[in-house]
């Protein structure tokens, strides 16, 4: 049993509605998955239009990933919610099928959007003839501004809150319980996104997206890394609870294969020649 702490920070009490017009609401969840896609836009058609960065060519055109960005944006939102359905709470979904078409009333996995985007990247390249692990780098580059966004969302929406715990930084969470926690969504905020886009962006700037895969693998280990990290912080999903002898998440079991994943990748990038030694 946990000491009770001293104090508890005060949970900023934000409404995660930010508009409300009738029946018709914009939440911050909402915003960030459009702040998280409109800026990772930005970023990849400036990646793409940066051959320097490529070594020299840069294999996918602005006007091409302008295309392609309606068909990750629909692999995403389609993959997330299948993903969440089928990892996290299919027995509800089975008995409430119409729940499913229910986005308003939350229910994403990241791990399912993944996969979502990856399908919807692969077939867009194959219809346009495109690189597709090119397309992967130029995806993983700019993914983890939305993760950052969306963790953001998460702790104003005071939702996916840590486990019970006495350090100082602690939060009572409006639908928690009376227990301070930790602000796991933070901790993910700061993993997730930002520390795993300015290691992105440095391995960029030193050329990785002239070995294709590179970016894509590293996104892929270092997101899993970070994902059983904070997995140990944070409160599983109640309909889920602990797996194999109370210490393993659905979280931590999803992303182990992401670090082979993640490994292969590289490991393939590294024993192929580089762009600027096969660009036209």
């Amino acid at each position: 049993m946990l000491a009770p702490p001293l104090f508890a920070l005060p949970f900023p009490n934000i409404d995660p509605v930010l508009i409300e017009l009738g029946p018709f609401a914009i939440r911050w969840y909402a915003l960030a998955y459009i702040g998280g896609l409109l800026f990772g836009w930005w970023m990849a058609k400036r990646l793409c239009s940066s051959p320097a960065l490529w070594g020299g060519h840069a294999p996918i055109k602005p006007e091409e990933f302008d295309d392609a960005v309606v068909w990750i944006a629909v692999g995403v939102i389609l993959g997330g919610r299948i993903g969440y359905v089928l990892f996290y709470n299919l027995p509800f979904y089975a008995a409430n099928p119409w729940e499913a078409f229910t986005l308003w009333h939350g229910g994403m996995a990241f791990h399912g959007g993944f996969l979502g985007s990856i399908l919807a990247m692969y077939l867009f390249c194959r219809r346009r003839s495109l690189p597709f692990v090119s397309m992967l780098d130029i995806a993983a580059s700019v993914v983890p501004v939305g993760l950052f966004l969306g963790r953001l969302a998460n702790f104003v929406n005071g939702e996916l809150w840590g486990r019970p715990t006495d350090v100082a930084w602690a939060f009572v969470f409006p639908h928690g319980g009376p227990e301070p926690r930790h602000p796991s969504q933070l901790y993910e905020a700061g993993l997730e996104g930002l520390a795993i886009f300015i290691l992105l962006q440095i391995a960029i700037r030193a050329g990785a997206l002239a070995r294709p895969g590179t970016v894509a693998g590293m996104f892929v280990f270092l997101y899993g890394c970070a994902r059983i990290f904070v997995e140990f912080f944070r409160e599983p999903d109640p309909q889920i609870g602990y797996l194999l002898g109370g210490w393993l998440t659905m979280g931590m079991l999803l992303s182990l294969p992401m670090l082979a994943l993640g490994s292969w990748l590289v490991w393939r990038a590294r024993r192929r020649p580089a762009l600027s030694a096969s660009a036209p």
